[in-house]
């Protein structure tokens, strides 16, 4: 038995009646003594209804444990002997608190069949088991399209069924390796896209029209308009084989792409008009502004690459951190620049003639730039601008380590969570193979909390995913018996 002085957990009153009310319990081959006046403490839970099974049914009995020894009186429970070390904490101190290295999601099951409310946990083990539910729920997510991505929706008619290839086509690198090779070639599409913009600048590559103006290399040109042609196209696969038209159309990154393409339509329609509809300023100068929103294509580099994709959910989970940053510095650029033109605007040659004309001073000293086009010539002027760079320094120093923070968490729970959904995939394809052989020695797999499925906080992802996701596989038992009898118990001694 664990190590439990009876005097520790003795009635208040030290009632004789109570002290011979013991109930033994084994839990998982471990026994333990129990004391009625401690378990009815909690009437309502099943421990305290042991207590007064000497005046019950042996079927009744037999209905609150897996097994009884009348001639012991021990009772037996098919449970897990950790996670009972906490449940029994309930009876001394009042609430539960869940051990290190028990899995949550299990250990709630274990509180079901106790008949213990999830009430009494403790506001850490909630706050804990509420991140694991959570990662639990973007798992199975991750299981579901994975399984979908792989067998597909049965049912689908043909235009269905089509629609789904072209987008796993497009949208599913993972899925199939023509997929592969289309994410392959749009990437570097988009490369040579940003660098035939890019290079297309330089003026030893123009060539000069009729007019004697510099244009772009008819090369180049035609290199622009195949790869206009590759986004065009994809980009309209992808629309109709979407299953949310509206959803996806209103995606940023579906902005992004749209954004990349539109410039080149808008030009060749403008150009269709005439060369004189094109010499209007006002047209030249939209031209223009169309041309550099050409650059918004080298983010379709995100969407092809997961370091990109952590980097900006980071930044939105650090929104907070990098609303404070801008605090900080607008708060030092308004004080600064308030400072340096109130020590410089006597000196004959100063060059802070307003404070609006401060800020560009003020930012570039607070973020350590320092172009040297504007500085203070006066003493006071000089010692406001060595603070203001120390206070800048500080300013950028302190959020970014939180930010830095949530950039490396984020990154390893994507990690985790692909690991663990792929790992996901192969257990269930091991309990389908096992489901398949049928029961013919009486078990199946074990509990998965041994195979080494667990998430980054220590719990175990075996029994808690949807079960629409594993529709026709057994679930596994919630806990693995390794004791044929409660004669094979190991008691330990009461220290």
């Amino acid at each position: 038995m664990w190590g439990i002085h009876r005097s520790r957990y003795a009635d208040c009153n030290g009632s004789e009646a109570s002290e011979e009310a013991e109930i033994v319990v084994n839990i998982g081959g471990v026994r333990q003594v129990l004391y009625g006046d401690v378990l009815n403490r909690f009437p309502e839970t099943r421990l305290a209804e042991l207590v007064d099974c000497s005046l019950k049914s042996s079927e009744e009995t037999s209905l609150l444990c897996d097994d009884y020894d009348p001639d012991t009186g021990e009772f037996y429970f098919d449970r897990d002997p950790d996670a009972f070390k906490c449940i029994i904490e309930l009876y001394f101190y009042g609430e539960i608190h869940v051990k290190r290295g028990i899995c949550p999601m299990c250990f709630m099951k274990e509180m079901e069949f106790w008949k213990i409310d999830s009430g009494f946990l403790d506001e850490c083990c909630k706050s804990h088991l509420k991140e694991v539910e959570e990662e639990l729920a973007e798992i199975a997510e991750k299981v579901k399209t994975i399984l979908v991505d792989r067998e597909g929706d049965p049912s689908a008619a043909g235009w269905q069924r089509f629609q789904v290839s072209v987008w796993r086509l497009m949208e599913k690198p993972e899925s199939s390796l023509p997929a592969h090779i289309i994410a392959i070639l749009s990437f570097i599409f988009i490369l040579v896209s940003s660098v035939v913009m890019c290079v297309g600048t330089i003026p030893d590559l123009q060539v000069e029209d009729s007019e004697g103006n510099l244009t772009e290399n008819p090369t180049l040109e035609v290199i622009e308009t195949v790869c206009i042609g590759w986004f065009t196209v994809e980009y309209l696969l992808r629309l109709i084989s979407s299953p949310n038209k509206i959803k996806f159309a209103l995606s940023f990154m579906n902005i992004i792409d749209f954004m990349a393409i539109m410039p080149f339509f808008v030009v060749l329609t403008l150009t269709s008009f005439g060369a004189g509809v094109m010499e209007l300023a006002n047209v030249q100068q939209a031209v223009q502004a169309l041309r550099i929103m050409r650059i918004a294509r080298i983010f379709k580099l995100a969407r092809h690459s997961s370091g990109l994709q952590t980097l900006t959910s980071a930044l939105k989970s650090s929104l907070k951190e990098l609303g404070l940053l801008l605090m900080y510095m607008g708060v030092g650029v308004f004080l600064f620049s308030a400072l340096g033109y109130t020590m410089e605007q006597n000196h004959p040659d100063t060059l802070f003639t307003s404070i609006p004309q401060s800020f560009w001073w003020a930012v570039i000293t607070m973020t350590t730039v320092g172009y040297g086009d504007v500085y203070p010539k006066t003493t006071l002027g000089r010692c406001n601008a060595a603070i203001s760079f120390l206070c800048g320094v500080i300013a950028i120093a302190l959020p970014i380590h939180p930010i830095i923070n949530n950039f490396v968490l984020f990154y390893n729970k994507q990690q985790v969570l692909e690991t663990a959904a792929k790992h996901e995939i192969e257990l269930m394809a091991l309990r389908s193979e096992d489901a398949q052989r049928g029961d013919a020695h009486g078990h199946g797999l074990g509990h998965v909390c041994a195979t080494g499925a667990w998430d980054w906080g220590g719990a175990c992802r075996g029994d808690i995913l949807d079960p629409k996701v594993r529709e026709g596989v057994r679930p596994p038992s919630s806990v693995d018996t390794s004791h044929e009898s409660t004669a094979e118990a190991v008691e330990y001694p009461v220290s």
